[in-house]
């Protein structure tokens, strides 16, 4: 009698195993998948599964047809998202903060007022990094096109090239694409971290540069909230590891081919990788939001999300 209570015991404890679904998280290529790699390594498919894409548009289509619970997107995007599928996604946490970077050849800009005069080469034209460097620039007194010459290309390298062509130039660049830009270039260096230049400009902490975030089907939260929150307390330990451990978070990088571990541990330190949640998420996120909003509303959807955007637990 023992052994056949013993059976069914564990019988049921497989059984319970078997029907508990791992959450499906998507991530893209970059910073945004970058914190997530430990999970990756130690979960080993138990609790989650995990694919990384080149685009966002290969993760959307699946969000939204429910092929995934969670997923890893700009921040810009998953408000799109939210006004188009009439609020059915939420914001968990702020992944990344600013990855962009004002490079230069020299040391000539130490401060944003440098920048007057000088011809800045940027891609991103009609999208998020126009819209962070237009507030940055005029919150400081310089009116982009007049105090400052901005020329758009279509893609990051021909920034570099016009960067490596024109000494007198600035060019505003991502990581970790800057860091691999570093070392064909010897005389390039990082002169300003615009994710700290925002900050400058907050008197209360309000807002926040935010490149990623991590959102979830509003019906895998309402239907398995504590997987949420485990996930969310697993994410932080993820994040928190990547940021103390370079060396092993890049070989980690490396071996999901995010990106070379060699890059990864050279970029890692400028990536502001984060796991920001709860009232202080919602507090940056929806302040970087209606910076956006104001210069262009359809790059968030064309309204401000309302509360019901974020994830923040009562308790």
């Amino acid at each position: 009698m023992k052994k056949i209570l013993a059976a069914v015991l564990i019988l049921t404890l497989l059984l319970s195993c078997a029907s508990a679904e791992a959450l499906r998280v998507a991530a893209l290529k970059g910073p945004t998948a970058m914190g997530m790699v430990k999970m990756m390594s130690d979960d080993a498919g138990s609790s989650y599964t995990f694919d990384i894409y080149a685009a966002a548009d290969e993760i959307t289509p699946k969000l939204v047809q429910g092929e995934l619970d969670v997923a890893a997107l700009p921040a810009n995007l998953a408000a799109v998202l939210y006004q188009r599928t009439k609020g059915e996604l939420q914001v968990l946490a702020v992944n990344t903060l600013g990855v962009l970077y004002i490079a230069e050849r020299g040391d000539s800009i130490h401060s944003v007022s440098d920048l007057a005069g000088r011809t800045i080469y940027s891609a991103g034209k009609g999208s998020t990094p126009e819209y962070a460097l237009n507030y940055i620039l005029r919150q400081n007194g310089l009116e982009p096109g007049v105090d400052v010459t901005i020329e758009y290309k279509s893609e990051h390298a021909e920034c570099l090239a016009a960067l490596m062509a024109d000494e007198s130039a600035c060019a505003m660049l991502p990581q970790p694409f800057l860091t691999v830009a570093m070392t064909k270039a010897g005389d390039m260096r990082m002169a300003l971290d615009l994710t700290q230049e925002w900050d400058k400009l907050q008197d209360d902490g309000g807002s926040a540069m935010i490149t990623g975030v991590v959102v979830a089907r509003r019906a895998a939260v309402e239907e398995n909230a504590g997987a949420i929150d485990v996930f969310l307390a697993d994410y932080a330990e993820s994040v928190a590891y990547t940021n103390a451990d370079v060396s092993g978070a890049a070989a980690l990088i490396g071996q999901y081919d995010i990106v070379t571990a060699e890059v990864a541990e050279a970029a890692l330190p400028a990536c502001n990788i984060v796991c920001i949640t709860g009232a202080e998420m919602q507090q940056k996120l929806s302040g970087y939001l209606e910076v956006l909003f104001e210069q262009d509303p359809e790059s968030v959807g064309g309204a401000l999300p309302d509360a019901q955007f974020y994830y923040v637990p009562e308790n």
